[in-house]
């Protein structure tokens, strides 16, 4: 199995992650890794909360793996999302890459990221100090 695409409700564990993007035929991993920080637009966050349509949120995620298998030569990827209320620090998403060559898991991973957060079906609300608001995930 090349792929591992995944939404959780606990705490994602990036060293999980990168043993299973490891391999003897990978001369490059690139990982990504959203985390939630502290201020947006001049404003304080105390959390943020992501929901997701999670069959098709995998479904998605699924054909964006499958585009980039289709794009650049790589070996394996993998996608987690969380759902769920996060605290500043916490990791609401991660993306790894490998191939033979850093450039295409570079280029991959970005793609992957980038179209996601424009395609999938994950909603994110920011909760500020003094409101919140619903906006399109962006981790």
């Amino acid at each position: 199995m090349n792929t591992q695409i995944e939404i959780h409700t606990e705490p994602l564990n990036v060293q999980s992650c990168i043993d299973w993007i490891m391999s003897p035929h990978s001369g490059g991993i690139d990982v990504f890794i959203g985390t939630v920080r502290d201020m947006t637009k001049g404003k304080t966050v105390v959390c943020l909360e992501f929901e997701a349509y999670n069959q098709m949120a995998i479904k998605e995620m699924e054909k964006i793996a499958q585009q980039a298998f289709d794009n650049w030569p790589v070996q394996k990827i993998l996608i987690h999302h969380r759902t769920g209320v996060l605290a500043v620090g916490e990791i609401p998403v991660i993306i790894a890459v490998s191939a033979a060559h850093r450039a295409a898991a570079f280029e991959a991973c970005r793609y992957i990221i980038d179209t996601l957060k424009e395609t999938v079906p994950i909603w994110k609300k920011e909760v500020f100090e003094d409101g919140e608001v619903w906006v399109a995930a962006h981790p």
